[in-house]
């Protein structure tokens, strides 16, 4: 990835992730799982559904320690099956 979050950001420092995906229970513990593998911590994830009730937000912050750091966890993050997008 060729992201700036090197410049914009000072790290260590909290970073928003929100990930979209089909609207499924084992979602957030999904999304909890691969932070845990990547970037240890107490996370306490929040889950907005759509309109319709298909797709589910899943909003968490993390800890991030590097522009390396942010980029592994937009990539795991997607890898997961039920995820459509990672903002």
């Amino acid at each position: 990835m060729n992201t700036k979050f090197d410049e914009l950001l000072d790290f260590p420092c909290h970073f928003p992730f929100k990930v979209l995906g089909l609207a499924d229970e084992r979602l957030p513990d999904l999304i909890v799982e691969v932070l845990q593998q990547h970037a240890p911590g107490d996370y306490s994830p929040k889950v907005r559904p759509s309109s319709k009730g298909n797709y589910h937000a899943v909003s968490v912050n993390v800890t991030v320690h590097s522009k390396e750091h942010i980029e592994l966890l937009y990539t795991e993050l997607g890898k997961i099956e039920l995820v459509k997008y990672v903002l």
